[in-house]
């Protein structure tokens, strides 16, 4: 692509940087022993320094919070630059002059112009800043009238972004042509339109303003909510589809919620924007909502993500809907999706039909964290939803009943949890349990039911000798990135080492890149590879390089350095948690009384490896 630096001068400016000088502008680094360096982590607040830095290997990891990388991810990072920004900004500091490819050509030249995507989340940037500036205008007096009937403060306001657009046809439109935006930038991201007349004119006019930001936080888009009753519009009008906000990817707050979502393995999906406020407010931080669209696949794809929601981990999702009829439709169709996560499904209902915002409203912050936790099995919920459409006084409406209960039984992903509810289903209908669970068996074994209990499979990919676990996938992945993409990958793939990999392939596979120099000094391309390949020690080790070389990531989009963070972290938090698990089997098997000593050294490993999980964990929802 037009304006890329040559792969061979980021590695140069990654050889020459030194990653402890870099963070010392910024951190007090003191010396840690074997040659690291130690301070407090500027990316969250800790009171003893969790922050290393390895001048050996020009890399730094936090054990308090997660992040990680080389010097070009501690200035995206600390200073929030893009990859090239970063790149360029260290390559001022050693004096080395980068070249950017132009088509097949190479040669010396001045910063490139950025890309469309840096563009437009510059112009929605702006845009926010412009909204609120007009928020404390006179116009704007309903817009805070709103919030504050919503309970929602100045402070609160602030934290949320939230602005006005006021009544005018062009304001924002002359303000953003006048920083230096296009025509064509303003419509393609969704800020202005076309007049009937043929003019540019803003897209929102008289509207309270939210902006939505994607999970790396930059605005993307914006929902809009209608204050005038001569305002002809919907209640809420969001940002059309642009090359940067797509709705059925987009959560709002997950840009505030991932950390915490990823800290606690659960998240709370609700509704609107006002009930994401009042969640996070009232100290229910894992609240999202979606943008104007239902609840599907691809929102599951980014919470499976941040809950790392596998075969071997288990999430927690809680859906919140209103009583009333559709809300409880939501919820049903909730369930059909809930097939799709690996983790347990909740639904939490407030007993006076009150959405979260209102509940806060009503009865306090303490409310919201008792609506949480009075969450129940979305299974359960589905379950007596079923039942109650039948009058079970009748032998028909009990037969009845079991026949449309049975096949939501059928469809529980954790088998060993049916026969339970066979015997509540049975239970709850006054009937035998025999019939019950002749009925469940039948609907399990129908045809279509197998595939819909079944988890999803995701893209289709091609047999491999490695095998297609969860852990197995995300162990490909890393060797992709190796192979595929060693500038990004660097100093941060060559710091896992291949005891963290578990298939024998994949650790012969971790081995030869590492015989062949390492991925931090490889430029990458079919040198690198033939490099990799030759130095495998058998046969199906040299074909899984080549199979890997070109299969694609398992993302949309291109890589950066906080994709490849987020996979390395997955990579090892398998093996850490297999490590706690095999520590608390042992825990178990001493007694404290008669071998206090080793009990209690084998009790602080487990503590320091559980701190090491929940960091890994969060370091994985970092690249999301």
């Amino acid at each position: 692509m037009a304006g890329r630096i040559r792969d061979e001068d980021i590695a140069l400016v990654r050889e020459r940087t030194s990653i402890a000088e870099v963070i010392s502008d910024t951190v007090t680094l003191k010396s840690a022993g074997g040659g690291n360096l130690k301070g407090l982590c500027p990316f969250h607040d800790e009171k003893s320094p969790s922050f290393n830095v390895s001048p050996a290997r020009n890399v730094f990891y936090c054990f308090g919070c997660g992040v990680g990388g080389d010097a070009i991810k501690f200035l995206m990072d600390a200073e929030h630059l893009t990859f090239i920004e970063s790149v360029e900004r260290l390559a001022d500091r050693v004096g080395i002059q980068l070249r950017y490819v132009e088509g097949d050509q190479a040669a010396p030249r001045a910063r490139p112009q950025q890309g469309q995507k840096q563009r437009l989340v510059a112009a929605h940037a702006a845009a926010v800043e412009f909204y609120q500036s007009q928020l404390s205008t006179a116009g704007a007096r309903p817009a805070r009238e709103f919030l504050a009937r919503r309970g929602f403060d100045r402070a609160a306001a602030q934290r949320y972004g939230c602005g006005f657009a006021p009544d005018a046809w062009d304001l924002l439109t002359k303000h953003l042509r006048q920083q230096g935006f296009s025509h064509d930038e303003l419509v393609t991201g969704g800020l202005s339109r076309p007049s009937r007349s043929g003019t540019l004119i803003d897209r929102f006019r008289r509207r309270l303003m939210w902006p939505i930001r994607d999970i790396a936080g930059d605005v993307i888009g914006f929902g809009a909510r209608k204050l005038f009753d001569d305002d002809d519009g919907p209640k809420y009008l969001n940002t059309p589809e642009t090359p940067i906000y797509k709705k059925s990817h987009v959560l709002y707050g997950i840009d505030q919620a991932k950390r915490e979502i990823a800290k606690q393995g659960r998240v709370v999906v609700v509704e609107g924007y006002t009930d994401v406020m009042a969640c996070h407010l009232a100290g229910v931080p894992t609240a999202v909502a979606t943008c104007g669209t239902a609840f599907g696949t691809d929102h599951i794809a980014v919470l499976r993500r941040l809950l790392l929601d596998t075969d071997a981990v288990a999430g927690e999702v809680i859906f919140t809907f209103d009583g009333d009829a559709a809300g409880q439709k939501a919820a049903l169709r909730a369930f059909e999706d809930d097939q799709r996560f690996v983790g347990r499904t909740f639904i939490a209902v407030s007993p006076d039909n009150m959405d979260p915002c209102d509940l806060r409203l009503a009865k306090g912050d303490l409310a919201i964290r008792d609506l949480v936790a009075r969450r129940e099995p979305l299974v359960d919920f589905a379950l007596r939803h079923v039942i109650n459409r039948y009058d079970l006084d009748t032998v028909d409406g009990r037969v009845e009943a079991m026949r449309r209960a049975a096949p939501l039984v059928a469809k529980i992903k954790d088998r060993e949890k049916r026969p339970e509810y066979v015997r509540k289903l049975a239970g709850d209908l006054g009937m035998e349990i025999e019939p019950v669970q002749r009925a469940v068996l039948a609907a399990a074994h129908a045809p279509g039911e197998r595939e819909a209990a079944a988890p999803p499979r995701g893209r289709a990919r091609p047999a491999t000798p490695a095998g297609d676990s969860p852990e197995s996938m995300v162990e490909r992945e890393a060797l992709k990135l190796a192979l595929q993409e060693p500038v990004l990958a660097g100093p941060m793939f060559d710091a896992v080492e291949a005891v963290e990999y578990r298939h024998p392939v994949h650790v012969a596979v971790r081995t030869a890149i590492a015989a062949a120099g390492g991925v931090a000094t490889a430029a990458g391309g079919a040198v690198w590879i033939e490099a990799v390949r030759d130095a495998c020690e058998d046969l199906a080790a040299q074909a899984l390089v080549g199979e890997l070389a070109v299969e694609p990531l398992r993302l949309d989009g291109e890589p950066d350095p906080r994709y490849v963070s987020s996979t390395l972290a997955q990579l090892q938090w398998g093996s850490v948690t297999a490590r706690i698990r095999d520590l608390k089997s042992k825990i178990q098997r001493i007694n404290p009384v008669n071998q206090k000593d080793e009990y209690f050294a084998l009790f602080g490993e487990l503590l320091s490896l559980e701190q090491h999980a929940r960091a890994l964990r969060e370091q994985a929802a970092g690249g999301l």
